[in-house]
């Protein structure tokens, strides 16, 4: 039993040396030393310590007789707290070649006119994208199909998931399975449910010929090819899909609400579904507006379903803004228009989320 805690207390010494060894590799600085201490599972009950001197510390003598090199001296130099950011360059790094080198560029490109023969350099023209974006009817409808598909998919993506959260938080038997089949839309990929529910949505599918059934309707409604379903058609998809995701967001809210606060809810008499609007909705406020912003965002950013369902028709009567800029950069290779429509986009995903902040600033802190 001593041998194994002895190879244990050897195990855990190589990897706290290991670990200095990346550190002093991140910041090698000769003039500080150190000692490694490594407690010993067999001997804590006697308070013994073993130590491993992996660098002893450098005297003052020994100081000044090493030349130390440049290098070590500029490390040496920098104040301990720029060291996290070494530990975040790495990842700085990633994100700047991935993200903000991109962004940066497409901006640029906003004020070019590079397109159709990309292997010339882009040439400056100043305004002139943007003149054409103010006169674009396309881009005023797409635009105007992204608000459709924001003031129509948010307010139920944030109020319906709260009332199947509070549903599934209850302690009855088999709840467990309601759970995992509303959340069953969410694992599901976007090219599946789109290519399920465009069947669905066919002219001999099953919702027609529910229809049919039912005779509500003899020939059926046009989901899809028609201007006036088209886009409410797709937008049912995000919903259908998006369900789960919240719900499941909301309810981690409820479970973090302690019961002794609808007990004494009780007995002041809020109880039944008067409990939730005392208790519940304002405790849930955080989690309302953080899930009316991603769900908001998302809808701005709807592309999948569009190109699934719809190709943006009919008559551009589902094409939204984001399916708009992959038309206009892989469909008309239009790149330099393409990232000015993006520009207009990324505004209004900013404008939302600074609105988000804005109002979560005035909700008061304390709620009880």
């Amino acid at each position: 039993m001593r041998l194994e805690e002895k190879h244990r207390a050897r195990s855990v010494c190589g990897y706290a040396i290991g670990f200095r060894a990346l550190v002093s590799w991140l910041h090698p600085n000769p003039l500080l030393g150190f000692r490694l201490v490594c407690y010993s599972p067999a001997r804590l009950s006697s308070s013994q310590i073993v130590q491993y001197n992996a660098r002893p510390a450098m005297s003052n003598q020994n100081l000044s007789r090493q030349n130390l090199p440049s290098r070590s001296l500029q490390w040496a130099s920098l104040p301990p707290q720029l060291t996290p950011y070494l530990f975040l360059l790495p990842a700085l790094l990633i994100l700047t070649l991935t993200v903000f080198y991109p962004a940066l560029q497409a901006f640029y490109l906003s004020f070019t006119q590079y397109d159709f023969d990309i292997t010339q350099p882009p040439r400056w023209v100043g305004l002139e994208n943007f003149q054409r974006l103010l006169s674009d009817r396309v881009f005023w409808r797409t635009l105007r199909n992204t608000l459709i598909y924001l003031i129509g998919a948010v307010p139920i993506l944030v109020i319906v998931p709260l009332g199947l959260a509070i549903l599934v938080n209850q302690k009855l038997p088999g709840m467990r399975w309601f759970r995992a089949a509303y959340y069953a839309p969410v694992v599901i990929s976007m090219v599946v449910a789109g290519i399920a529910w465009r069947w669905l949505y066919a002219e001999t599918g099953l919702l027609n010929q529910f229809l049919r059934w039912l005779h509500l309707s003899d020939q059926g409604l046009p989901w899809l090819t028609s201007p006036q379903f088209a886009l409410f058609s797709v937008m049912a998809v995000t919903v259908w899909k998006g369900l789960g995701y919240y719900m499941v967001i909301y309810l981690a809210g409820l479970q973090s609400i302690p019961e002794d606060l609808y007990e004494a809810g009780a007995i002041d008499g809020s109880d039944g579904w008067r409990k939730h609007w005392d208790i519940t909705i304002p405790l849930m406020r955080p989690y309302l507006f953080l899930v009316a912003v991603i769900s908001a965002i998302s809808a701005t950013k709807v592309f999948e379903e569009v190109f699934i369902m719809t190709q943006g028709g009919p008559r551009n009567s589902s094409k939204t803004l984001v399916y708009y800029v992959y038309e206009s950069a892989f469909q008309d290779l239009e790149i330099s228009y393409a990232c000015t429509i993006g520009l207009a986009m990324f505004l209004l995903i900013l404008s939302l989320s600074v609105l988000r902040l804005a109002v979560n600033r005035r909700q008061p802190t304390h709620l009880f």
